[in-house]
């Protein structure tokens, strides 16, 4: 039966109007290959990332890393090693440096100094390899390092390559490579490395092969103080901590489409019932029952759905691997720079994103379903649609749905990640579009009765047919709230980094250190020469210069490193300051912690931190004097007086300069005369505060450029959704236009009365479209934001945008009722008053 009901029924609609339907699939498929080639892209990117970190650590039994701090003394290392139940120890060195490629760019690159002699044993990627008609000890000497295959496409293949160490440039040999996989990598014998990039009588890490029926825990429990081990797989869950946040955001907007996408088929499906209401209250007459008319129009939403989602696969692969080339693995999110993934589909995501797609055409369908179900066919002969047919059962529906998505915005995250807010967001926009046509019709209430008769009867008729309105402006609803809270999101977030930018960099230049540091650094986290500091105070133009010191601390093993970042805090209050501060405790080091260090390790004003900077000394207690917003640093990090650090550490040294210039000086000339003062001008980088202002702006707008085209996608598939409904709804109105032709009224008064329904329906829509987005930029705002990314932001509208794209959907929808209007007035009019059943 649903068989041939489709050939009989369907497909002479879907011949008539190809396009309205195309439109619905392919709302579908944009969604679902939005949703998938996110989901491509970011597990490329982790995989490559797993895949490097494999390489880079090879498969031993057990890794031993510090208990506190990045390193131990490689004393340790001889009492493991000796342990008769370790058949194999590998020590392991590493740091993080700059190095220069041929064109003077500088390339972040990972040392790893192993023991080559049996290196091989425990990671065969690190083992080097010698280059034909070099000496074959090359791998034991300690100027000789091989590089990875990402490392020699950004440096070169041939050549000594000179890099940073700590405060100098040196050159080292290129005697052959190897093969482990990932960002640029490079390898050196272990002595080396120590001697270059210190501290002498030092290890990061040891690999161990245990001896046959050795006894795991028993040597595990024997371990000397000061040795950990490290948990399977512990820097693929570092990175995958650190871009989860990220990444589910995004899979969550990627949706967005998806979900607007569900609306348009509800549009499509609902008008397309419209228009055959003759047709299934026949069908109804001649016994077709309710339940066999809802199956019908489910089984038309499920080939809409499944081929949408087919397309949407394939389209997706096909934007992953433009996004990969555009954008990086990370769709510019920054968190895996250097990684070049390769896309690889695996069925399990594949199958997922195809039945949500079915889903969502399938959830669209369901209330133009139940319409076709609970028709009265004796009435629906007779010409009085479907507005009788719909329940008013569910009235209740709407609020409740509103009410609900506040209380699931108060819930707290769930692993870290806003599953509540995600949730509130979904019943906000639901509860939002169950209201439309009540709201509409309170919308349209208050406006005043115009004196013309065509006026009067367009007012009068968005009044009446409200049901109608919701199905035209259920897509806008949808869409421009999505763009609304993408919008008011991404502006509040974007004029905050802007202000903390200003907050933070209140001096004219700055320069640090490209020198090498160890493994929680970064790259980059070198000290500067001693005298630099007393040169940059020396040069002409140069009024006042402040240090800063920056270095890392791991708190805990399962986080990323915390940032320390130690500099003049004369005046606290030009810090972007958050909540109560407390005095520092007498004889007590003070710190101010950014949010994400209190949402990560519970501290807050008055709490207290063990900082282990060094292996043979005690943490050092610090207590928090307040909370600070913190927009680089993700995962935390502390800031503390530089006067009270160096007191409290002995450690002078710096990382950082910030030069305060006199009225007139030249920023350029000040910045020769800083690398004037180092051993090779290539050690320091300088930038003004316009550069560094700007070139973070740049980064934070690549951050966020899917964000824009999604908003983007969404409303064009909204606009879409008002074309398709108004379409559907003047051709299903022949009879009354044929009867206005009858009473003389002219083609142009017809689109005109057309295009004011359709003014009149679309700015309800989008009214209440912008206060729903409003309420949803709140959520984004004040609940994601803090959850995802632990920092807080103040809410700032941009009206202008804001009004513009609220005034562009109206115009759209006009315009787009107008164009409809033009084919139905096209026809014979007169004639059309005959069909009467």
């Amino acid at each position: 039966m649903t068989r041939w009901l489709l050939a009989a029924l369907s497909l002479p609609e879907w011949r008539a109007h190809p396009w309205r339907q195309g439109v619905a699939l392919l709302a579908v498929a944009l969604g679902v290959a939005l949703a998938y080639s996110v989901q491509l892209l970011n597990d490329a990117a982790l995989a490559q990332f797993s895949a490097a970190s494999r390489a880079a650590g090879g498969e031993p039994d057990l890794t031993l890393r510090a208990a506190r701090g990045d390193s131990f003394d490689e004393a340790l290392f001889a009492a493991v090693a000796t342990d008769p139940r370790v058949a194999l120890a590998g020590p392991v060195v590493e740091a993080t440096t700059q190095a220069l490629a041929a064109d003077g760019s500088r390339v972040p690159l990972r040392i790893l100094g192993v023991d080559t002699l049996v290196v091989a044993s425990l990671a065969p990627d690190l083992l080097p390899r010698v280059a034909d008609g070099a000496d074959r000890l090359a791998l034991l000497h300690p100027d000789r390092i091989f590089l990875n295959p990402a490392a020699r496409q950004r440096l070169g293949d041939a050549g000594p390559l000179r890099l940073a160490a700590g405060d100098r440039l040196v050159t080292l040999q290129r005697d052959g490579s190897v093969n482990a996989a990932g960002p640029p990598l490079a390898v050196m014998d272990i002595a080396g490395a120590q001697a270059l990039f210190g501290p002498t009588g030092r290890l990061h890490r040891v690999d161990l092969r245990l001896a046959e029926g050795a006894d795991r825990r028993a040597l595990i429990a024997a371990l000397p103080p000061g040795l950990r081990v490290a948990g399977e797989q512990e820097a693929e869950a570092r990175a995958s901590a650190v871009s989860r946040a990220y990444r589910v955001n995004l899979t969550v907007l990627a949706l967005v489409a998806l979900f607007t996408g569900g609306f348009l088929v509800f549009s499509v499906q609902a008008l397309s019932v419209a228009r055959r209401l003759p047709a299934f209250a026949l069908l109804g007459v001649l016994g077709l029952s309710g339940r066999e008319r809802r199956r019908l129009v489910l089984t038309e939403a499920a080939l809409v759905g499944f081929v949408g989602s087919a397309l949407g696969l394939a389209l997706g692969a096909a934007l992953a691997a433009l996004a990969l080339r555009l954008l990086g693995g990370d769709l510019g999110g920054g968190y895996f720079r250097g990684l070049t993934p390769t896309l690889q589909a695996t069925a399990g995501p594949a199958l997922a994103y195809f039945a949500l797609g079915l889903l969502a055409a399938l959830a669209g369908a369901w209330v133009p379903a139940r319409q076709a179900e609970a028709i009265a066919p004796a009435q629906a002969l007779k010409g009085l649609g479907l507005d009788g047919a719909v329940g008013r059962r569910w009235r209740w529906l709407g609020p409740a749905l509103l009410v609900a998505a506040l209380g699931l915005a108060l819930l707290p995250p769930w692993r870290g990640l806003p599953l509540g807010a995600y949730l509130a967001v979904a019943a906000g926009l639901l509860g939002g579009i169950v209201c439309v046509p009540a709201v509409v019709g309170a919308l349209l209430a208050v406006l005043p009765s115009p004196r013309g008769a065509l006026p009067l009867l367009a007012l009068e008729r968005a009044r009446q047919q409200r049901l109608q309105a919701s199905v035209a402006v259920a897509g806008v609803v949808a869409a421009l709230s999505l763009g609304v809270a993408l919008l008011v999101m991404v502006a509040s977030f974007r004029l905050a980094v802007a202000d903390w930018l200003d907050r933070l960099l209140p001096a004219d230049v700055y320069a640090r250190s490209v020198g090498a540091g160890g493994p929680e650094a970064g790259g980059g986290a070198g000290v500067l020469p001693p005298g630099l500091l007393a040169h940059a105070a020396d040069l002409p133009g140069v009024r006042r210069v402040e240090g800063q010191r920056t270095q890392s601390v791991v708190l805990d093993p399962a986080q990323p490193p915390l940032a320390i970042v130690a500099r003049p805090l004369a005046d606290a209050r030009r810090l972007p300051l958050v909540g109560e501060q407390r005095p520092a405790p007498p004889g007590e080091l003070g710190v101010y912690a950014s949010e994400a260090v209190a949402a990560l390790y519970g501290v807050g004003p008055g709490g207290r931190l063990a900082l282990p900077l060094a292996p043979d000394r005690p943490p050092l207690q610090v207590t928090v004097l307040g909370l600070w917003r913190d927009y680089a640093r993700q995962h935390g990090a502390l800031l503390v007086d530089l006067a009270d650090w160096q007191r409290a550490t002995g450690d002078t040294r710096l990382t950082d300069l910030a030069l305060w210039l006199q009225t007139g000086a030249d920023a350029d000339a000040v910045q020769a005369g800083l690398r004037q003062g180092v051993a090779d001008p290539a050690l320091l980088e300088t930038a003004s505060t316009a550069e560094i202002r700007a070139q973070s702006l740049r980064l934070f707008d690549r951050s966020f450029a899917v964000t824009r085209y999604l908003q983007a996608v969404a409303l064009f598939i909204g606009l879409f959704g008002v074309a398709a409904s108004f379409s559907g709804q003047v051709l299903a109105r022949r009879k009354e236009f044929g009867t206005l032709a009858h009473l003389g009224v002219t083609r142009r008064q017809l689109l005109a009365l057309v295009a004011a329904e359709g003014a009149l329906w679309t700015g309800a829509g989008a009214v209440l479209g912008v206060v729903l987005g409003l309420a949803v930029s709140v959520v984004l705002v004040h609940v994601v934001n803090p959850q995802s990314f632990r920092w807080t932001m103040d809410l700032h509208v941009p009206w202008a945008p804001l009004a513009a794209l609220a005034a562009a959907v109206v115009v759209a929808g006009t315009l787009t009722a107008a164009l409809a209007g033009r084919a139905a007035a096209s026809r014979e009019l007169a004639l059309s008053v005959k069909e009467d059943w």
